[in-house]
C-alpha cells in the first residue's frame, strides 16, 4: 500500500477513536438514538474561533464557501454560512445537515483551542509530518444525516494553502451531498407519464417529480414546467431538445448557443400570444461551460442568464449537452428560472439534481 495514503488511513482511524471518545465521555446518544439532522439547503455551520474567522484564514474560508455562482448575472454565493464559536455550540445547532470545524494545531484563542482537544497527541503528529493531511470527513456524527468536515492545518499558511489548492473538492463534496439530499426528497413521488413519453419520443428515461406538469411536445422537443402561485417558490421549466449527432463541433461553446437559442425561439415563449417573446441567452455576462458526465457519457455543463428576446422577462438557467455515441445522439437538456428579485440558488440546485438523474440509451417500450 502507498505509504501517504496508509498514513491517511491510520490518521483517520485514530482522530475517529478520539471523536467517538469525546461522544461517549460526554453521555452522547447511540447511533440508534440520534436525532435526524436538519438545516435549509446549502446551509454550513461553520465552526470556528470568532478571531480566527476576522483573519486570513476566514478570507479563504469565504473564497470556498461563499464564492459566486458562476453564470448568473446577480450575486449568489455557493452556500449559506452560519457561523459559531465553537463555545458557544448547542446541543441543537449540532444538529445542523452540514457542520465543518476549522482550527490549526499552533492557535491558542480559546475556541481553536476547544477543536484542537479533540485531536490526539498522535493525530496532531501524523498532520504535522505529513501536511497533505488537512480535512477529515465524518458521517453522523452528532446527528444522522450528517455531513461533518474537519479542515485544519500546523498553521495558518498551511491551511490556507490547503484551502486554495483544494477549493472545487470541498465545494463537491458539499454540492453532491446536497443533490444526494433533495433527491430524496423530489423523486419520492415521479411524473410516470413523462417517464413514458420520454422514453416512447426520445429512447430515454426522465426523472421528473409529479409536481411538473406537461406543456408541450414537439419533435424531438419536450417541455415541462413547474408553475407555482406562490411568489415564496420559483417558476422552473425543464426542456429536452434532441437531434442527431453528426460532429464533435456539434459540442463548442458557440454552437450550443447557437443550438439553445434556435429551439427556444421556435418553441419557448415568455407569452405565448406574442411570438416576439421567445428565450434567449443574455450575452452581457457570457454563459459559463465545463465538462461533466451524465449516465457515463460525456456532457457539457452551460450556466448563465437568459432574457425574452422583448426584454419583458428573464432569470438564470443550467444546461447539459450530453454525447450519446452509441445511438448517434446529441442531448440537449436546460432547466431556467423565473423568480424575479429573489435567489435562485435552491432552484438551480432542483434542476441539477433533476437533469442529472436522466438515464440514456434505454428501450423505447415501456
Amino acid at each position: 500500500m502507498n505509504l501517504k495514503i496508509s498514513n491517511i488511513i491510520l490518521f483517520i482511524f485514530i482522530l475517529l477513536g478520539c471523536l467517538t471518545g469525546c461522544e461517549e465521555g460526554s453521555g452522547g446518544e447511540s447511533t440508534g438514538n440520534k436525532p435526524r439532522a436538519r438545516g435549509s439547503l446549502g446551509e454550513i455551520l461553520l465552526v470556528i474561533d470568532s478571531a480566527k474567522y476576522a483573519g486570513p484564514v476566514g478570507n479563504a474560508l469565504r473564497e470556498v464557501f461563499q464564492e459566486d455562482i458562476k453564470g448568473i448575472i446577480r450575486e449568489e454565493s455557493l452556500f449559506y454560512i452560519r457561523r459559531v464559536d465553537p463555545r458557544s455550540l448547542t446541543r441543537i445547532l449540532k444538529m445542523a445537515h452540514n457542520m465543518v470545524y476549522v482550527t490549526t494545531f499552533d492557535d491558542k484563542y480559546p475556541g481553536s483551542r476547544v477543536i484542537n482537544n479533540q485531536f490526539t497527541p498522535e493525530s496532531k503528529e501524523m498532520a504535522k509530518e505529513d501536511p497533505s493531511l488537512f480535512m477529515l470527513r465524518n458521517k453522523d456524527e452528532f446527528a444522522v444525516g450528517q455531513e461533518v468536515l474537519y479542515l485544519f492545518g500546523n498553521n495558518e499558511q498551511e491551511l490556507i494553502r490547503n484551502l486554495r489548492e483544494n477549493k472545487s473538492k470541498i465545494q463537491n463534496l458539499f454540492i453532491t451531498k446536497e443533490r444526494e439530499k433533495l433527491g430524496t426528497a423530489l423523486f419520492s413521488r415521479k411524473n410516470s407519464a413523462a417517464t413514458v413519453l420520454a422514453r416512447e419520443k426520445m429512447g430515454i428515461k426522465l426523472n421528473l417529480p409529479a409536481s411538473y406538469q406537461f406543456v408541450l411536445e414537439e419533435e424531438n422537443f419536450l417541455w415541462y414546467r413547474q408553475p407555482t402561485p406562490r411568489s415564496d417558490k420559483a417558476d422552473i421549466s425543464l426542456f429536452f431538445y434532441q437531434t442527431d449527432y453528426i460532429s464533435e463541433e456539434q459540442a463548442f461553446p458557440e454552437n450550443i448557443i447557437k443550438m439553445r437559442n434556435d429551439v427556444t425561439k421556435r418553441h419557448i415563449f415568455g407569452d405565448p400570444a406574442n411570438r416576439e417573446s421567445y428565450l434567449v441567452i443574455e450575452t452581457i455576462e457570457p454563459p459559463v461551460f465545463s465538462n461533466t458526465q451524465i449516465d457515463g457519457k460525456y456532457a457539457i455543463e452551460m450556466r448563465g442568464a437568459w432574457k425574452t428576446n422583448n426584454l419583458s422577462m428573464g432569470g438564470s438557467f443550467v444546461s447539459y449537452t450530453v454525447v450519446d455515441d452509441e445511438r448517434g445522439k446529441l442531448l440537449y437538456m436546460e432547466g431556467f428560472v423565473y423568480y424575479p428579485n429573489e435567489a435562485h440558488r435552491a432552484a438551480l440546485r432542483e434542476i441539477e439534481t433533476i437533469l442529472m438523474a436522466t438515464e440514456l440509451s434505454v428501450q423505447t417500450n415501456p
